[in-house]
């Protein structure tokens, strides 16, 4: 069985998909970094050129790619992959989403030391106002999305990573 991180910018996916993929031995499949690698240019750039929605749909091909050859995985999803009910759906056939989560302000605070690698969502709000927007926007799919809930505001990283195998463990969805 797969294990899906889900969440918003910030949460900490990538970084705890890392840990998580080496102290479980098993291979990480990074979205972001895979729709990179095919399309041949970074995410704020495919962004400028092409759009969100094009973005979207490269997203979405990807999500097929990784659900046709992944296996006892981890998959690091980029924080809008819940936006396509269907990426949700085929990620899920084969896998159990964990979120994680933070307050808003650890949020902020993450994102602040990472704005130029993200593109903006909406240039017509405040830096704040739009990550708030977007948040409130996605929350509810999150939620619905999730088998697990990690909430990441103030723990470091391993600290996280050791909470979600034993919460896997718990519901026997990895080997003890």
């Amino acid at each position: 069985m797969n294990i899906i991180l889900l969440g918003y910018r910030g949460t900490g996916k990538s970084v705890i998909s890392r840990l998580l993929s080496k102290q479980l031995g098993r291979r990480l499949y990074s979205l972001d970094a895979m729709i990179e690698e095919a399309v041949g240019i970074p995410i704020p750039e495919i962004v400028s050129m092409w759009g969100w929605a094009r973005f979207r749909e490269i997203e979405s091909k990807i999500v097929e790619q990784v659900v046709g050859e992944a296996r006892d995985a981890i998959i690091d999803c980029g924080g809008g992959v819940v936006l396509n009910d269907r990426n949700i759906k085929r990620l899920k056939e084969n896998g159990k989403a964990v979120l994680l989560t933070a307050t808003f302000e650890t949020l902020l605070s993450r994102l602040s030391r990472d704005r130029g690698n993200r593109p903006r969502f909406n240039e017509d709000l405040s830096w704040e106002d739009e990550h708030r927007k977007v948040l409130s926007e996605r929350e509810d799919k999150y939620n619905a999305a999730a088998d697990l809930v990690c909430d990441t505001t103030g723990k470091r990283p391993d600290e996280t990573v050791h909470e979600i195998i034993e919460n896997l463990k718990k519901h026997s969805w990895v080997e003890a």
